[in-house]
């Protein structure tokens, strides 16, 4: 079923919560792409909420991911520690250690599940490997394909083994957070189109390949590496329905979106972007911070009080290593610019 799909659709638009809404989900199903809506920072009234605009606007297939994360415990002496290193900032920018963290990243959930129940999505899709098996069955008991994040061959084996209809092969040159659930699987990372390779030699589901595709040129490369189809995110970023910040876009749109890194200052995950003032001065990778996402919550008003002036200096610029090429049109000109022409016939 889904090798059918993806036949007939071969870009899947990568979620990207913080940065889009059901609008953009909605502009890719209808320009032939598959959209997919974030949830991982959605609670349940938000959710529904989205899903219910896009089943009402849209009778196309689409996705919604959600991450499967285990929440750490807390640790206070970790939050201390790391607000006593941001200190100088706050008192910098004059920032409200007290203002609102913002929505948490939160893991998929029996609530969550509820929530989607009635909407049967076609795909969803898991960052940070797979939910308990009691919540991956009910998914899939709706007719829900699933796909799952795989950073490695060894974690594409695992979402394979475990129940995955489709593996996301994300590449290092991928932008956002790098899914990695598997012990080691970070240390040995391989670019999008060498791990679609390696992948595709050892699953028998389809591969998606993620990471780098700015163009039909890559996503035809990607094809001919043994991709059933792309998921692309960072040339959505400047689309006209993408709700991308204006620090965001202008740096997006500069010399500096050339150099991107990966950084675990923002949240505590490994995760690419634009190089910034903060991951220069404390990173990009740095040590004793909280664990993901906690160390999201330190961070929220210092890029509040940096982007009121224009500043993006603290705020997580999310981009692959190719975002650069990403233009400022509507995401159905970008989902038809990019979208591989040839149809073929997919294995599973």
């Amino acid at each position: 079923m889904l090798g059918k799909l993806l036949s007939k659709r071969p870009i899947i638009q990568a979620p990207m919560a913080g940065v889009q809404g059901a609008e953009l989900t909605i502009a890719v199903c209808e320009a032939g792409g598959i959209g997919s809506l974030p949830g991982a920072m959605l609670g349940s009234d938000a959710l529904k909420v989205a899903l219910d605009r896009i089943v009402a606007e849209t009778v196309h297939p689409f996705n919604v991911n959600f991450f499967c994360h285990q929440p750490p415990a807390a640790d206070p002496t970790a939050q201390n520690r790391w607000r006593e290193k941001l200190a100088p900032y706050y008192a910098e920018l004059s920032a409200d250690g007290n203002a609102p963290a913002g929505p948490p990243r939160l893991p998929f959930s029996a609530e969550a599940l509820s929530v989607l129940e009635p909407h049967k999505p076609s795909i969803v899709s898991f960052h940070f490997g797979l939910p308990r098996a009691e919540l991956l069955q009910n998914v899939k008991a709706m007719g829900t394909l699933v796909l799952g994040c795989a950073t490695s061959v060894a974690e594409a084996e695992w979402l394979q083994a475990h129940g995955a209809d489709g593996v996301i092969a994300q590449g290092i040159d991928a932008g956002g957070h790098q899914g990695c659930f598997l012990p080691h699987s970070a240390l040995t990372p391989l670019k999008c189109l060498d791990l679609v390779r390696a992948i595709a030699q050892v699953v028998t589901v389809p591969v998606i390949a993620a990471g780098g595709i700015a163009n039909r040129i890559d996503a035809e490369a990607a094809l001919v590496a043994g991709a059933a189809a792309v998921q692309v995110g960072s040339a959505y970023l400047l689309a006209d329905e993408a709700t991308t910040s204006a620090v965001h876009r202008a740096a997006l749109q500069s010399d500096a979106a050339k150099k991107t890194a990966l950084t675990n200052v923002f949240s505590g995950g490994r995760a690419r972007g634009i190089v910034n003032r903060l991951m220069r001065e404390l990173g990009p990778i740095a040590d004793q911070l909280p664990e993901f996402p906690d160390a999201a919550e330190a961070i929220a008003p210092l890029r509040s009080a940096a982007e009121a002036n224009s500043s993006g200096d603290f705020s997580p610029l999310w981009s692959g290593e190719r975002g650069y090429l990403g233009r400022s049109l509507p995401a159905a000109q970008i989902t038809r610019d990019i979208c591989p022409r040839k149809e073929r016939t997919i294995r599973g």
